[in-house]
């Protein structure tokens, strides 16, 4: 009877454990197949509409878009403008150069804004840094987690759940700056992004 108590004990501390570390394992996982460039793994794993409406904002520099948005009851003026904003065509870089799998390799890897020139992850096994990511909020039902690049400028992917154990990137905060213009061979993969990240 004691084996058996001690057995549903560890049983409930690994449940424990795994629903605690079920982001991180998202993360990871968002990275290995980012690098093997399987699209069917980061469509489970990316909530795509979700993580552009969270760049859209973050290319154009509208700084007040990034705010949430205003409640219907307490402003509806501004609740109203916002939706007209979101639906406004984007003008600069579309949010889909960062979600190409190279690009997602590299955000994971806290390359930030440069990651949207990656059209390829044909990175070297042995020159990729492979950085830890720092959690930056756990809660129940969203974490955030941070990779820091060498300068110091940290790229925040949030996850919320989906589920017991299910966790989906629904946001990715870039580091503050300009996304550098893409190079002309650059251009014409991210068109192609679209079909590949729905």
């Amino acid at each position: 009877m004691k084996v058996i108590g001690n057995l549903l004990l560890l049983a409930v501390i690994a449940a424990v454990i795994s629903f605690f570390a079920a982001p991180a394992v998202a993360f990871f996982a968002i990275r290995s197949a980012a690098d093997a460039s399987d699209t069917a793994a980061l469509t489970r794993l990316v909530d795509y509409a979700e993580v552009r409406q969270s760049l859209r904002p973050q290319l154009t520099g509208n700084a007040a878009a990034i705010a949430p948005a205003p409640s219907f009851l307490e402003d509806p003026i501004g609740a109203v403008r916002r939706q007209f904003e979101q639906a406004a065509p984007v003008v600069g870089p579309t949010p889909d150069i960062y979600l190409t799998p190279a690009a997602l390799a590299a955000l994971t890897r806290g390359e930030g804004r440069y990651a949207a020139q990656r059209t390829t992850a044909t990175t070297a096994e042995a020159e990729r840094s492979n950085p830890f990511p720092e959690p930056v909020f756990w809660g129940v039902n969203r974490a955030r987690m941070a990779v820091t690049d060498e300068g110091g400028s940290q790229t925040i992917f949030t996850f919320e759940r989906r589920g017991p154990f299910e966790w989906r990137l629904v946001h990715i905060g870039l580091p503050d700056g300009v996304a550098p213009a893409p190079s002309p061979a650059v251009a014409a993969p991210a068109a192609k992004s679209g079909q590949t990240s729905r």
